[in-house]
């Protein structure tokens, strides 16, 4: 699952892009382009598409630092001192990776659970989304397992240091994200791909490859994968680095023809006015790009990251407009 360096992703968004424009076509939507995504089977009615939410509060990558994550709940007005649900109807977008690196994704996942319950009667929602860490557990790429976590689930320690696979026994934490297991179940049953009101949220990007595909599709092409239990030398939806789960060239800095012929196909495609990012840290917190119109909301809040203040960005719709804000 080795990506591409940053510089050959700017260079490939920046030529499908930039030939759309001074040829006048679409090269986002060509055949040649849609013909290189694997078919995915048919939806299993997961929805991932919401309107009419007035509150939308997004949250972005955790690595298994459970205290942080309270902390910005608190802060986003989600939880309570006794971490439940008082948002209402408010819909929280967590996008991705609150597996690896840090001791605690257990007590994270455990908690989003709880808030999926608790939102579904106050009329909110939780949209916990499937990140690249995600991904690579399942698959079994456990190079950046934790210790913490590893005993959480009865393993470890692991011996190797992080970014190489452990040398210990790891059978209990594989059985726990199996599409048997409570945590694997979980995962599976989530989209990678969420809309709402007119947002798209993910966890990477939306590249040239797939920003003319359904979500629903896509959506449906990571879970098919993970169902089918994935290598780390598979290729798919999931794991392919322009993929939405993987892809950082939108975190890049863009020429602004370029960026602008980009929103014009998200919004032609997909409907969309906004995409809302994790994936790529941003050290000096979440970055608003042109007008809004593009969030980069992993602050890399995780200590097992680079610690940044625990961050969230802030959706208020009243009618058709929204009114963005980031609260750190």
């Amino acid at each position: 699952m080795a990506l591409p360096s940053s510089a050959l992703i700017r260079r490939s968004l920046l030529t499908l892009l930039l030939g759309s424009i001074l040829l006048g076509t679409s090269l986002f939507g060509s055949e040649s382009a849609r013909a290189e995504v694997p078919p995915a089977h048919p939806p299993t009615g997961i929805t991932d598409s919401f309107s009419g939410v007035q509150r939308v509060v997004a949250i972005g990558d955790l690595h298994g630092d459970h205290e942080r994550f309270v902390a910005v709940l608190k802060l986003c007005r989600i939880v309570d001192d006794k971490n439940n649900w008082i948002a209402g109807k408010t819909h929280l977008v967590q996008t991705g990776d609150v597996l690896d690196r840090g001791p605690d994704s257990k007590k994270v996942m455990d908690l989003l659970m709880q808030l999926e319950e608790q939102s579904a009667k106050a009329g909110g929602k939780v949209h916990a989304l499937i990140g690249n860490h995600e991904f690579m557990t399942v698959a079994g790429d456990l190079r950046y397992v934790s210790d913490g976590e590893l005993a959480a689930f009865g393993d470890g320690p692991r011996v190797t240091p992080v970014g190489r696979e452990p040398a210990c026994s790891v059978d209990r934490y594989r059985a726990a994200f199996t599409p048997q297991s409570k945590y694997g179940r979980w995962i599976m049953s989530h989209n990678a791909i969420v809309k709402v009101n007119d947002t798209v949220f993910m966890h990477g990007g939306l590249s040239p490859r797939y920003v003319h595909r359904k979500l629903s599709e896509l959506n449906q092409a990571v879970r098919t994968e993970l169902q089918q239990h994935p290598t780390a030398g598979s290729f798919g939806v999931g794991s392919d680095p322009e993929g939405p789960l993987w892809f950082r060239g939108l975190a890049e800095s863009l020429q602004e023809q370029v960026l602008q012929a980009y929103l014009k196909e998200l919004a032609d495609s997909q409907g969309a006015r906004r995409i809302v990012m994790g994936h790529t840290i941003q050290d000096k917190g979440i970055s608003l790009r042109a007008g809004g119109k593009v969030a980069l909301i992993d602050v890399g809040m995780s200590r097992w990251t680079i610690g940044g203040a625990p961050s969230c960005l802030v959706i208020d719709r009243t009618g058709t407009t929204d009114q963005l804000s980031v609260l750190r």
